[in-house]
């Protein structure tokens, strides 16, 4: 893992504690979020996997660290410290939320317990890898959850913000948050997500007709054709397709007045005794569309959403922060904390206690870490890396069921589009003494 994939400010605070002589001592940064997004009642954590990736494969090559030298910043640097960097890597302790958790403001979803100069290096990339997917799949869940009992395909890649590995990783995301299936084939080989797709309107205009588009489509790719209507006109090209005699898997529409459209192509289906065929609904779908043709009751089977799922388009930017909360001065552990107007933080590792009742979540409880939690309450942060090593694995289907599971049990007020009251997050006692 490229270990230049950080702030410059990173390295020169490791080459600051490299000249006071602090480079190994033990310290604790906890990642969380201060504020929800707009129209956000909840935050669904992703991105662990590729995080912890990153820490058992993070170093420096030679050549890096030969570049790192020469720049002007380095130049009184001593060389033990180019040194140090050579051998470098990740020995620390993390725990954190299972992918696929929801969370609240000042909630930490990951700790790193390291060597100062280690957990410090991490800031740039954790944030960027945890924020980013949780930034997708907090909006997919709001997209499921508004497509009700119908499923949803994420088709995205194209107009993912950051080229091709944002689009690999935001098809992840919404994998996880409950999307059915992916059009970008790397996610599927990459992570086994299943893939979907149907055809482009070239195929169609570069037939010599739609019949003829339609009929050899389908003749390759037999049961799994998904035909594309809209090219011409959606009346025509159902009845094309009905007296053709082809029984394809799906139709999709993509322009125009999609409820009223798929009613009127669904009865014409019907009464040909395609009833099995499937209604694919696309074009700058969004959680508040969907919801609108849910309560319509379109006969949509499936949405197909691109630009507003892989952007988060109305809530694009996660304000992530990943701050020192305890340091080991000279063996007495100290915890510490920023008093900054609206940017303060809570002092001391962490732990994060839910409190259900007939298993709907009713609060939460920020406690530190050495307090016990609130009677039948469920600890959030598990171990997930010791001394460098992961020792605890979990595949994207656990995640995504994990997520189902963990979102199903929240107060079913926090599941509406608009923001609500916010749930209830208390520090405990003796933390809201620390924080004073």
């Amino acid at each position: 893992m490229n270990a230049l994939s950080t702030d410059l400010y990173q390295l020169t605070m490791m080459a600051g504690y490299f000249h006071r002589e602090v480079l190994d001592v033990r310290a604790t940064f906890e990642l969380s979020v201060r504020r929800l997004p707009r129209n956000r009642n909840f935050l669904v954590s992703a991105g662990l996997e590729q995080a912890l990736t990153y820490l058992e494969q993070l170093h420096f090559t030679q050549d890096q660290v030969s570049w790192l030298r020469g720049l002007p910043a380095f130049a009184r640097v001593p060389p033990r410290f180019f040194e140090y960097l050579r051998s470098f890597r990740f020995s620390g302790d993390v725990w954190a939320m299972a992918e696929g958790t929801p969370f609240f403001p000042m909630e930490p979803i990951l700790r790193v317990s390291a060597p100062i100069a280690e957990a410090q290096l991490l800031e740039t990339a954790l944030l960027a890898i945890i924020s980013f997917q949780t930034t997708i799949a907090s909006k997919a869940v709001r997209i499921v959850g508004a497509a009700a009992d119908r499923s949803v395909m994420e088709f995205g890649a194209r107009r993912a913000h950051g080229g091709l590995d944002a689009a690999l990783f935001a098809a992840r995301a919404a994998y996880l948050a409950g999307s059915s299936a992916t059009s970008f084939v790397e996610a599927g080989k990459q992570f086994g997500i299943p893939l979907t797709g149907t055809m482009a309107h070239s195929w169609i205009l570069a037939a010599p007709s739609e019949l003829d588009a339609f009929t050899s489509y389908a003749s390759l790719f037999g049961p799994h054709t998904v035909l594309l209507l809209d090219t011409f006109d959606v009346d025509a090209a159902t009845t094309a397709v009905v007296h053709s005699g082809l029984r394809p898997q799906g139709v999709r529409i993509d322009s125009g007045d999609l409820g009223a459209t798929a009613c009127a192509v669904r009865d014409k289906l019907d009464r040909a005794g395609l009833t099995t065929t499937r209604i694919i609904a696309s074009g700058d779908l969004d959680e508040w569309k969907i919801a609108e043709l849910v309560a319509q009751q379109a006969p949509i089977d499936t949405f197909a959403v691109g630009t507003t799922l892989v952007t988060s388009d109305d809530a694009p930017a996660l304000g992530g922060i990943y701050k020192l909360v305890e340091f080991d001065d000279e063996g007495a552990v100290r915890q510490v904390m920023k008093r900054s107007e609206e940017k303060a933080t809570w002092p001391g590792r962490k732990q994060v206690w839910r409190v259900s009742t007939n298993g709907v979540c009713v609060r939460d409880v920020i406690a530190l870490d050495d307090e016990p939690g609130p009677s039948g309450a469920t600890a959030l942060l598990t171990p997930v890396m010791r001394n460098g090593a992961r020792v605890t694995a979990a595949t994207l289907d656990d995640s995504r069921l994990h997520c189902q599971r963990m979102v199903d049990a929240l107060p079913p007020a926090l599941l509406v589009r608009e923001a609500v009251a916010p749930y209830p997050v208390q520090p405990s006692e003796r933390l809201a003494r620390s924080i004073g």
